[in-house]
Formats: C-alpha cells, sequence, structure tokens
C-alpha cells in the first residue's frame, strides 16, 4: 500500500498524466450525465423509434455549429402552426348552411444563404362522416401566390411538399423546397433563396357543425443540433451521449473480469505448481494461437450479437492469455520470498497466502497493464459493431460509424457522422495510454527516471 500511495504522489509529476486523467475524468462525468439526464428507457426509445419520434427533425442535416464556420448561413428547422400560434394563425367563418370556411395563415421569415432541405405539412381534420376540403397556397416575399393543390384530408394526414411531383412539374420540373423560395427570374437549383416573409394560406371548407382543422407546417433546414442527424432523422448526440457509458462500462467490465481471473489462475498456478500449473501452461499456449477476433465473428453471425454476449465472450477468450505467463515469472519470485516462508510456517491457508501475501505485491506492476487494457476492449467493441456485429438495439459509437459507412456517408459529404464517434473513440484511447503510460513508469523499476 506504501507503493502505491508513493507511486500516485509521483504522479502528479507528470503532465502527460494529469491530461489523460482530465479526459478520463470528462467522459465520466459525461457517462453520468447522460444516465441522469437521459434515463435507459428513453435513450432506447429515442433510438429505436422511428419517424414518428423524429418527424420535426431534418434528415442527413450537419451540426449547427458548422454556421460559426461558414460563409452562408445555411437553414435551421422550424415549425409553424395553427397551435403554435393560437388564436392568430386560424380564422372560422360562417358560411350558407352549415358550412363553415376555416381561413388558416401560416406566416414566417426566412433569413438564411441557403434553400431548406424538405418541407413537410401535417394536417389534422376533425370530423364525423364529411372530411374537411382545404386548398393550399403559397405566398412569397414578391407577392406571388403559388398553388399548391387542394384535397379532401383524412382524421391526420401528412403532406410531403417535397414529394410532390405534379406540384414540381408545374413549378418548372424543380424540386418544390427550392422553387417556392427561388426569386421569380431564377432557373435552376443554383443561386439564393428569396429572403423575407413567406406565407402558406389554407382555405377549408368545414361541412359539419362540431369539425375543426389545424395544421402544421414544417420547414426542414440542413442543420441541426450539436452533433447533426443521420439518414433516420435521429439527433446523432442521443448516441454520442449514450455511447460513452456504454463504452466505458464495457471496456471496465471486459479489463476486470479478464485481469482479475488471470491474475488469480497464475498465482494459484505458480503456489501449487505440478500439474496444476502444468495444465494452466499448456491451455495459456493453445489460447494464445486461437484468433480471438473470427471466433466473435462466428459469435455474432451464428448465434447472437448482444453486447452481453459478446463481453462473456471476450473475458472467456482473455482469461488464458499470455499476461499469464508473465504474472507467473513475478509469483515465481515472489513465492521465494521470506514472508511466504513465514506465512506456510505458522500454517496460513493456500488462498489466504495467494490472496493476502502474494497477489498485493503484483497490484503496482498490474495497475498500468488494467489502465491501457480497458480501451483496447472499447476498441474491439467499436471494432465489431463497425463490421456491423454490434448490439443492434444500444446506441454506441461503433454502431453510429457503421450506420454512417452503411449509408455512403462518406461519399456523400456528411463528415460529421463518422467524425464525432471516431474522435470520441481517439480521445478515449488517448486520455486511458497517457495515464497508463505515466503509471508504467511510476510503477515498473525498470522504466524509472534516474
Amino acid at each position: 500500500m506504501n507503493a502505491l500511495s508513493e507511486g500516485f504522489r509521483e504522479f502528479k509529476q507528470y503532465p502527460s498524466a494529469i491530461a489523460g486523467f482530465v479526459i478520463i475524468a470528462a467522459l465520466i462525468a459525461v457517462a453520468i450525465y447522460t444516465v441522469i439526464a437521459i434515463p435507459y428507457s428513453e435513450g432506447m426509445r429515442l433510438w429505436r423509434g422511428g419517424e414518428d419520434i423524429w418527424i420535426e427533425s431534418p434528415r442527413n442535416a450537419r451540426p449547427a455549429w458548422v454556421n460559426f464556420f461558414s460563409a452562408a448561413r445555411l437553414p435551421e428547422t422550424f415549425v409553424v402552426g395553427t397551435r403554435q400560434q393560437a388564436g392568430q394563425a386560424k380564422r372560422v367563418r360562417t358560411m350558407a348552411g352549415e358550412l363553415r370556411a376555416a381561413d388558416i395563415s401560416l406566416a414566417f421569415d426566412y433569413p438564411y444563404d441557403s434553400f431548406p432541405s424538405e418541407l413537410n405539412l401535417f394536417i389534422e381534420a376533425k370530423f364525423k362522416e364529411r372530411a374537411p376540403h382545404v386548398s393550399l397556397f403559397w405566398l412569397t416575399p414578391e407577392g406571388r401566390r403559388i398553388a399548391l393543390g387542394e384535397r379532401s384530408v383524412k382524421a391526420s394526414e401528412r403532406y410531403s411538399i417535397s414529394l410532390d411531383r405534379r406540384l414540381a412539374q408545374r413549378l418548372g420540373r424543380r424540386p418544390p423546397e427550392v422553387a417556392l423560395f427561388a426569386p421569380a427570374a431564377s432557373v435552376g437549383e443554383d443561386g439564393a433563396p428569396l429572403k423575407g416573409k413567406y406565407q402558406l394560406q389554407v382555405e377549408g371548407i368545414l361541412f359539419e357543425p362540431g369539425s375543426d382543422l389545424d395544421v402544421k407546417l414544417v420547414v426542414y433546414g440542413q442543420v441541426y443540433g450539436v452533433a447533426g442527424t443521420d439518414h433516420r432523422r435521429r439527433d446523432l448526440m442521443v448516441a454520442l451521449l449514450w455511447g460513452t457509458p456504454i463504452a466505458l462500462s464495457f471496456g471496465l467490465l471486459a479489463a476486470v473480469g479478464s485481469t482479475l481471473t488471470t491474475l488469480f489462475i497464475a498465482a494459484a498456478g505458480v503456489w501449487f505448481g505440478k500439474w496444476i500449473d502444468a495444465v494452466i501452461q499448456r491451455i495459456t499456449e493453445v489460447n494464445a494461437v486461437i484468433p480471438t477476433l473470427p471466433i466473435l465473428i462466428m459469435i455474432g453471425i451464428f448465434y447472437s450479437r448482444s453486447l452481453w454476449v459478446m463481453l462473456g465472450a471476450i473475458i472467456a477468450l482473455s482469461i488464458f492469455s499470455l499476461g499469464i505467463k508473465t504474472y507467473r515469472a513475478i509469483f515465481l519470485q515472489v513465492k521465494e520470498s521470506p514472508y511466504i516462508e513465514a506465512a506456510r510456517s505458522y500454517g496460513t491457508g493456500h488462498f489466504r497466502i495467494i490472496f493476502r501475501y502474494m497477489i498485493p505485491r503484483v497490484i503496482p506492476v498490474l495497475i498500468p497493464q488494467f489502465v491501457t487494457l480497458i480501451p483496447s476492449f472499447v476498441f474491439l467493441e467499436a471494432g465489431l459493431a463497425v463490421l456491423g456485429l454490434g448490439d443492434p438495439v444500444l446506441p454506441t459509437w461503433g454502431k453510429v460509424v457503421n450506420d454512417a459507412y452503411a449509408n455512403g456517408a462518406l461519399y456523400k459529404g456528411y463528415y460529421y457522422w463518422v467524425l464525432a464517434p471516431s474522435a470520441l473513440l481517439v480521445l478515449t484511447g488517448a486520455g486511458f495510454a497517457l495515464v497508463g503510460f505515466a503509471l508504467d513508469r511510476i510503477f515498473n523499476p525498470r522504466l524509472r527516471t534516474l
């Protein structure tokens, strides 16, 4: 214990170790914040949910902070609707008989230098038998009034303006999200949008006394949040945040499970010797030539890709690693120590000698290896996920990279999709490596500087 306390007092003399400790502390703080702010059930609901949850988020949007480094101000997503503008956007007037007219005007300012990525109109109608009929019009800052079409609406309906092919044909075969925001004289998809005040006018006919009509327009931007979105409109920040506690817990559990078990097996083999030690060494030599990654791939393909199944397999394959031979060499020296002979002469039990007198002597050497082992397991889990063998339901950093690869993120210019999780993996590896190397220099006498 004295060696440990002295070693940790020397720890603060290494600036690289302090930097690594700060990185690890920041990752732990993020993990704790994530578990508290986004509970597991909520995090899984957000990540596994479809477009019903993320319907107001843009698809494949870059992070919002891109605007700080871009000459052009990219649009952000905003929502305007009758419920967002209660009492201001909708006016209902009585017509002949039981007919009523619902005049809805959704006005908004568009100050951005680029076109939106998508336009969706959500309509909710309240009726019993006769559905309301609506006519849609688009007003530009220039005063142009463009008819978008008319229809009888259902109780809940989504009108994808951007996917309306007939509208695109009438607008000069241009995407509606471009043509509706472009100046009158512009041609094609190049150029800049017309800035100013736009309006979406909805003229509804209500055929029943108790019927009603509500609409909501979502103008999807090209940037969103801190980390951007993926092909399913999901906020990547959910996966980046939840990937932190998953990665740290996976690496820590794998390191603890494999290291402590290996340490005990090596100590037991040295202490009992004879055939027990011989069997342990032969198993270690056989396990050393077994390829770990192909076995994990086979487990993922033919059995299960569950994170906990993979964790158990990794620990099982890591128990009889070559570290046993390293620990064995140390324990052979410890076994001949005078205090071990004294403990044996007093009749101390075998396992008490192993746990009380032998293993504590190796802990100072074990700590640096243990710290540097954690990121190796983190990278192994991420590597399996990148190969498509990660847990299909958990949001991990490797799963984000795999989704980006499967959807051609780099070819389409969505670099943020790959860089954010990759940067977190590199940061995790660097933090543990800096601390581990410093501890190795502190506890390993051969690396001490004179």
